[in-house]
This record gives structure tokens, C-alpha cells and sequence, in this order.
């Protein structure tokens, strides 16, 4: 076969394939003839030139590019990349120890916290489904998507223990087995209990002791198809009961790294988590910045004081949210509004609020994102940095 040809039709059929990056290894074996002959490798899928896309790497990656570099700063805890991957691994062998195998969802009802952000990793590297579920749902609502969910295991954050508790005497009520209970206290303040403490069964778990069960050296639990689902997140309900949406290992991986591009994220960022993590996974945020090797800023409650001295204490480059972020910045006390070290970039979501308030957020020194999106695209989809030259007089009007 002429080499001619054979190159001819390679050429071919990239032309046919230009979204795919095909690897040929061409052996050319010489004939008896002086003639030679083509062999092709690499057409066929293997492990040398494919393997699932999952965020699952993005954590792996940082633990050995930035392992020294902090992951996680919630008050006085601070954890390395390269902690993070360990305590993820602890995470996942001690589910796989409790019987939850690939394909069950484990359910997280809690705030912008550590332990959340540790299962948006542990919790695939079992094999499992993440659902973070919004923890200011009341007890009825709770109790049905804990019901469709079918989860096994769900970690319940000391303070919202109490409609945890009422979801599960609504279940209990249905006959209707009720999952695993882990508790997550006060990581910062271990000795804080909520008052509901002695009504919760016996025979339940605390998240550090979860994480004490684990193996270190556990085999994390890759998907063998790309389109296994890695986590399901409710819409809001504003139309109707909230609805399930499945995201994909493979649509998790791909609009992580698209949200660096949407957001114009550089390496090593700093992320103030005031966007809910219960939020299509935070937009998807917990992955994109171990992705760059950033700093998670984790937060409880968030205030207009607690995002200054996040972005003085931390150097905080980037933060997200709903337009009333915007309302909080500009209706701050004039204690808390401080010249700012740097530009900050904020991505909102959703209807603006008056210019008023948008010129006045630019004037403090932050840029501001306008973006929209919807639960079943993963989050916001469009971005565009606001101006003030957007904004219309009457006559343009």
C-alpha cells in the first residue's frame, strides 16, 4: 500500500472526525518485495488514548502541582491540596465500608462548609451520587426528595439538625427506611452541639469519625462511562415542586474547565464561596478551582463585613451569587466599606438590580459579571462584564 495513499486517507478521515484528537502509531514493516507495509495502532479506544472525563482529576492534579498550597481556609482551618485529596480518599473508602456502591445517592444538607466541599469529591471517588439539597427547605419538602432520592446516607449540618429530624418523622410515618445519619459539627468550635442533640437515634455517625474509618490508601472508584451520573441538583421550585436534575461525570468535567473561561479565572484564584454549593454544585466551583489549584474561602453566613475582611485577610479575587450580593456590597455600613487592594470580580446571576446600585459596586472597586443559566445547563451559561456605558438614558430609551 503506497504511503501516499494510506496518509491520503488518514488525512481523510480527521477531516471527517476535526472534533476528535485521533493518536496513530504507524509501524512500517519492510516486505519481501522491498515493498512496505502500514500497520495502524491507535484507532481503536483504549486505555492508552482515552479514559473517562471526571472532575475526580482535577483533585488528583492539584494534590501533586500545588500540594502545599492551602485548598480550604474556614476561620482558623486550613487545609492543603494535598490534605484534601487524603481526607476525600478517607471519605470515600469509609462510604464504600458503610455498603454504599456506585450508583447510591448520598444526600448533604448544609451550608458553604468544609465538609460540602470535600464530599463534591469523596463522594464520586466511591462511586457514588452527590446531592446537596437546599437547607432552607422545610420538613415536608425534605422529606419527599428524600423519598425520590432514595438516598442511603445523608450529612446533616448541627444546625439543621431540627428539620432533618421532622423530614424523618414524616418518613418514618410513610414506612419509608430512612437514610444513614452523619452528623457534621462546628469543625472550627468541635464542642458545639445543637440543642436537638439527644433526640437524634442512636447508632449514627459524625463526620470526623466517618473520616477516622477510612483507608488512606483506598482505590478510588473510577467511572468506567463518562455519562455516569456524579450528582443530582434540585431546581428551586419557583414553577412547581422542585424537579431532579442528573449531571454527568463527563458535563461536571467540561463545564468546570468552560467556567474558567466564563469567569476569566487565572491560576491559583481565590474563591469566596458565596454562592450556595447546593446551587447546580456551586456552579460548579469546587471543581473548577481545584482545577486551577485556588484557594476555597469557606463561609457560613455571609455578610457584607465578612466579605471585606475575606477579601483583606485572604486576598479574594473572585466571588458569585444571587443580585442581592450587589444590594449587600452597596448598602454596607461605611465601617465595612474599605478602598479595595485589588479588583474583585463578582459573577451574579440573574436580574440586575438599579444602576444606581451597579455604579456604585464598580465605584467600591469590584468588576461586576452579569450571567445567566438555569439548573438543567449546570448553572449560568452567559456571561457578559457590565459597564457603565450599558446603562440606557430616557432618550435612548
Amino acid at each position: 500500500m503506497p504511503l501516499s495513499s494510506l496518509f491520503y486517507g488518514l488525512s481523510q478521515k480527521s477531516h471527517e472526525c476535526p472534533s476528535y484528537t485521533v493518536i496513530l502509531v504507524l509501524l512500517l514493516i519492510k516486505g519481501k518485495n522491498n515493498t512496505w507495509t502500514a500497520f495502524m495502532e491507535g484507532l481503536i479506544q483504549c486505555s492508552a488514548n482515552y479514559v473517562p472525563l471526571s472532575p475526580i482529576c482535577f483533585l488528583e492534579r492539584a494534590a501533586v502541582v500545588y500540594g502545599d498550597k492551602d485548598s480550604i481556609i474556614y476561620g482558623t482551618v486550613r487545609y492543603t491540596w494535598r490534605e484534601t485529596l487524603q481526607r476525600c480518599v478517607n471519605l470515600a473508602s469509609a462510604l464504600s465500608r458503610l455498603e454504599i456502591f456506585p450508583g447510591d445517592v448520598v444526600a448533604a444538607l448544609a451550608p458553604n462548609i468544609p465538609a460540602l466541599y470535600e464530599l463534591h469529591f469523596g463522594v464520586p471517588m466511591a462511586g457514588a451520587i452527590l446531592s446537596a439539597l437546599n437547607p432552607r427547605l422545610d420538613s415536608t419538602m425534605l422529606a419527599l426528595i428524600l423519598q425520590q432520592l432514595e438516598a442511603k446516607i445523608i450529612f446533616v449540618d448541627y444546625q439543621f439538625l431540627q428539620v432533618f429530624l421532622q423530614a424523618l418523622d414524616i418518613l418514618s410515618e410513610a414506612k419509608i427506611k430512612p437514610p444513614i445519619l452523619v452528623q457534621i459539627l462546628e469543625c472550627c468550635h468541635p464542642a458545639t452541639f445543637s440543642s436537638t442533640i439527644e433526640k437524634i437515634p442512636a447508632g449514627n455517625l459524625d463526620y470526623d469519625g466517618l473520616l477516622a474509618m477510612g483507608q488512606p490508601d483506598f482505590e478510588i472508584i473510577r467511572p468506567s462511562n463518562e455519562c455516569t451520573p456524579i450528582s443530582v441538583n434540585y431546581t428551586s421550585g419557583s414553577t412547581g415542586n422542585p424537579k431532579g436534575v442528573v449531571y454527568s461525570h463527563r458535563a461536571a468535567y467540561l463545564n468546570s474547565l468552560a467556567v474558567i473561561f466564563r469567569s476569566d479565572l487565572k491560576q491559583m484564584p481565590v474563591f469566596l464561596w458565596t454562592v450556595d454549593m447546593f446551587r447546580c454544585n456551586g456552579w460548579c466551583f469546587p471543581w473548577t478551582v481545584a482545577a486551577l489549584g485556588g484557594t476555597n474561602i469557606c463561609l457560613r453566613k455571609v455578610s457584607a463585613k465578612v466579605i471585606y475582611d475575606a477579601i483583606f485577610l485572604h486576598n479574594v479575587t473572585h466571588f458569585c451569587g444571587a443580585p442581592s450580593l450587589l444590594n449587600l456590597i452597596a448598602d454596607a455600613a461605611v465601617t465595612d466599606q474599605r478602598p479595595l487592594p485589588h479588583k474583585v470580580d463578582i459573577v451574579i446571576a440573574g436580574a440586575l438590580p438599579p444602576p444606581q446600585v451597579l455604579m456604585k459596586v464598580v465605584e467600591l472597586g469590584f468588576n461586576v459579571t452579569h450571567s445567566y443559566g438555569m439548573t438543567e445547563a449546570l448553572g449560568p451559561v452567559t456571561a457578559r462584564l457590565w459597564h457603565p456605558s450599558q446603562i440606557l438614558t430616557n432618550t435612548q430609551r
